[in-house]
């Protein structure tokens, strides 16, 4: 079996839980911000609606630049509405599911690079950036999210099992 036969039903199931999650986001407190080190609970929305891009790079390029000619690549602006943030987030997820049906096991254990003004500071195998650099990472995030939520009082969605709020997750389908 392909390994993307098996990561395909893996980004179903993480995509369909931080999708619960960025449907929460209480657009009136877009710029709550839990300490003066954390982001914004807008611009934590808003990366993790963009992080699926990082898996579409990993899968359809060699490597990607974050600071070209020694400049950072541009912040995406924050989301404005839900639907924004729904959209964009959609949008993403369809790309890189499309992205990862196309990969075959030899193109997922070829070397990517992440740079930074033309210096490699990685090179892993895609398959490795592919779970680390986005997919852990965007259910690191989706946890983040989840402790904005308890701090503004929305109620936290159940993942794996129940949350402290409600029942249910991916074993009591």
């Amino acid at each position: 079996m392909p390994v993307r036969d098996l990561l395909l039903p893996e980004l179903d199931l993480e995509a369909s839980f931080t999708r619960k999650h960025l449907e929460r986001v209480p657009m009136d407190t877009l710029g709550f911000k839990p300490h003066s080190k954390s982001m914004t609970l807008g611009e934590l929305a808003t990366f993790i609606a963009v992080i699926p891009t990082w898996g579409q790079f990993a899968l359809t390029t060699d490597s990607l630049d974050v600071a070209p000619g020694g400049e950072p690549l541009p912040q995406q602006e924050v989301v404005r509405s839900q639907r924004e943030l729904l959209g964009m987030f959609d949008t993403n997820m369809l790309a890189l599911r499309a992205a990862l049906g196309k990969a075959s096991d030899p193109h997922l254990q070829k070397s990517w690079s992440l740079i930074a003004n033309g210096s490699p500071l990685f090179t892993q195998s895609r398959y490795l950036v592919y779970r680390t650099l986005f997919l852990n990472h965007m259910v690191h995030h989706r946890g983040q999210l989840g402790t904005y939520f308890r701090l503004l009082g929305v109620r936290v969605p159940a993942v794996y099992n129940d949350s402290g709020d409600e029942k249910g997750g991916m074993f009591m389908k």
